[in-house]
Parts: structure tokens; C-alpha cells; sequence
């Protein structure tokens, strides 16, 4: 049996929370545990049917939960900048940002909206782009925001030559890349924000291995079937070699809301893949702050043109 683990969200009453991949898995979780402490929570989704089911899932566990759906699709720039334009008109300050959607192994190499190897475009530019877009917003409400990178992220590097990897695909090297970016992108916000005095405190985030639908059946993705690696996680879940939906949303939690989590700080459940959620030191990928300002220079440029200003 997996060990139960637990963190204590501090009372969160009167902030505003934008938790992106909430639909499903981890993202509900976190989302259901912001709203139980007093967050209003904004659950930015791609299909409003499973979007309005998990709000309405929410609800019926967090009675008194202020929760409520928006549209987004991280794969395309116009459907991120539309929500950044929504969120700017209605003008409230929002104090905690969590990026946590993601997509992972599509079987074949799959492009974005706007062109973007599919993976890169939406787990990083897709991010990227909306909390840019965001930032009046997050710099009035002093917000934490926390990126979600994964544990793919502890090996391999940016292909800087072919960040698309239009010329030799190796999907996982992708997702890894991908989530390489997500990181840096985290730890070059927060230098920004200091340098800057904007306010904004940016770390990072790793959920171990769980269960979870990331790497599900999703015909949209063009995967029909469950792969086998899914069920393997399934079962070193109850056996307790890795962690469950539960416990994986932990680490997201504790960098978001801890009171003593602070900026360029990551953290992880303590055994890698599973365990009671802690800081931890950055993997190598992730130390290099050359890189980390070359990734926001390079995603500027790419999706400069959609960000409003």
C-alpha cells in the first residue's frame, strides 16, 4: 500500500488562483485543495464539457468553493493571448499561478496551431506566452507562480539548434527538452522579477511519477490505447515505488502556498519518484543561468508577436 502523504495549505482567503491542466488529474487535485483553503480558483481548460464536470466535481467536495472555467488551449497562441485579454479586462490582481497542464509522447511528431513541435509548443511556449501575458496582472497581486517541470527533466538539454526537432524527432527527448525550458523559464522569471522589483516570486515544481492520464488513451493526440509504461506506473503505485494523484500534487502545493517557499527554489517529492513533498536541489539541467536567459530570449522572440502588451 502507498503511504499517505500530507501538506497543510495555509488559509488562502481573498487570493485569486489560475491553475492551468485542471481538468484532470493532479491539476483537480491542486485546484480543489486551493479552493478548500479560500482561493477563488480559475480553471483556464481546453474542453468546457470535461472543464464544467471537474468545476462541478469541485463543488460538490469544497461546497463554499469559488471556481470557474475559462477557455484555453496551450497549443495555440491566439487561444492563449484571448484568455490573457479576458483575465486583463477584468483586471483582478491574481496571487498565484500555477502551470501545470502538459502533454507527453504523442506517437508521431505532432505540431501546434502555430507550428511548434507539439510538446515544446504547449508544455513551454504555450506557458510562456500566457504568463507574460498575465504579468500586469501578476505583478499587482505579488503573485507566486510555480511551473510544474517533470521528472524528465534530470537528463538531456536544449536542442538549440533544432528546438522543434524538425530534422532527427526523438519524442522523448522532446518532453524532456520541453520540460528542461519549463524550468528554466521559472528561474529566469524570478531573476527578472528581482532585478526588475516586480514583485513576483517564480519557482519550480516536480511530481515524481503517479498515475495519472498524461500518459492515457487521448485519440485527440492520436494515441487510441493506453501504453503499457502507464500501467507499469499504476502498478508501483499501490505497491508504493511511486506515488499516487494525491501525493504528486504536493510538491506544486508546497511551492505555490508554503510560506517559507521562495523564489528559484524547486521542489520534489523526497525519494524522486514518490515521498512526502520537499526542496530539492536543482538537477543539472536546470543550474545554468546562461541558458535559462537564452530560453526566455529565444520564447520572446517566437511568441513576442502574440503576447498583448
Amino acid at each position: 500500500m502507498p503511504r499517505a502523504h500530507t501538506f497543510i495549505v495555509p488559509d488562502l482567503t481573498g487570493k485569486v488562483a489560475v491553475v492551468t491542466g485542471a481538468s484532470d488529474g493532479i491539476g483537480t487535485i491542486i485546484a480543489t485543495r486551493l479552493a478548500a483553503a479560500g482561493a477563488e480558483v480559475i480553471m483556464p481548460v481546453r474542453t468546457q464539457k470535461k472543464g464544467d464536470a471537474a468545476a462541478e466535481r469541485l463543488r460538490a467536495d469544497v461546497p463554499r468553493a469559488q471556481v470557474s472555467t475559462r477557455s484555453l488551449d496551450l497549443s495555440s497562441l491566439d487561444s492563449v493571448a484571448a484568455l490573457s485579454t479576458e483575465l486583463i479586462a477584468e483586471g483582478r490582481p491574481i496571487n498565484i499561478l500555477i502551470n501545470n497542464a502538459g502533454v507527453m509522447r504523442p506517437p508521431q511528431r505532432q505540431v501546434t496551431a502555430d507550428g511548434f513541435e507539439l510538446q515544446w509548443g504547449t508544455n513551454h511556449l504555450g506557458h510562456f506566452a500566457l504568463t507574460l501575458g498575465l504579468l500586469p496582472l501578476l505583478r499587482a497581486g505579488r503573485a507566486r507562480v510555480t511551473h510544474q517541470t517533470s521528472i524528465a527533466a534530470r537528463s538531456g538539454d536544449m536542442n538549440w539548434d533544432d528546438l522543434d526537432y524538425e530534422r532527427s524527432y526523438d519524442v522523448m527527448k522532446a518532453y524532456s527538452a520541453s520540460k528542461i525550458a519549463v524550468g528554466l523559464f521559472g528561474r529566469e522569471l524570478d531573476a527578472r522579477s528581482r532585478a526588475g522589483d516586480w514583485g513576483i516570486t517564480s519557482n519550480l515544481s516536480h511530481p515524481g511519477i503517479s498515475p495519472t492520464n498524461l500518459l492515457a488513451a487521448q485519440p485527440r493526440m492520436g494515441r487510441h490505447r493506453m501504453p503499457p509504461e502507464r500501467r507499469l506506473i499504476g502498478l508501483l503505485s499501490r505497491v508504493g515505488m511511486a506515488g499516487t494523484p494525491g501525493s504528486a500534487a504536493l510538491p506544486a502545493l508546497m511551492a505555490a502556498t508554503a510560506p517559507e517557499a521562495a523564489g528559484d527554489q524547486f521542489y520534489g517529492p523526497q525519494r524522486v519518484t514518490a515521498g512526502p513533498p520537499a526542496l530539492r536541489e536543482l538537477w543539472e539541467p536546470l543550474q545554468s543561468m546562461d541558458d535559462a536567459f537564452r530560453v526566455w530570449e529565444v520564447s520572446e522572440e517566437l511568441v513576442a508577436a502574440r503576447i498583448p502588451r
